[in-house]
């Protein structure tokens, strides 16, 4: 399951898996919910999306199955 870190209307940061209408977990920083997304997401096999404060992706973590993994 894909989850995202966004921010919400109060000020806290949230982990949303995707499609479900509850946080997963709500934090008082975005570091806080990036270390508790990345574990989420590594136990779930999934995809972590942080989004900034102006709700745009900056970045994601692919903890699942990639189907273009690197060539070594």
């Amino acid at each position: 399951m894909n989850h995202h870190i966004t921010k919400r209307p109060d000020g806290k940061w949230q982990v949303k898996g995707e499609g479900n209408q509850r946080a997963s977990v709500v934090t008082d920083t975005q570091r806080e919910a990036i270390n508790l997304g990345r574990e989420i997401s590594r136990n779930q096999r999934g995809e972590l999306f942080i989004h900034g404060v102006d709700g745009k992706i900056r970045a994601r973590d692919s903890h699942g199955n990639d189907p273009y993994p690197p060539r070594g």
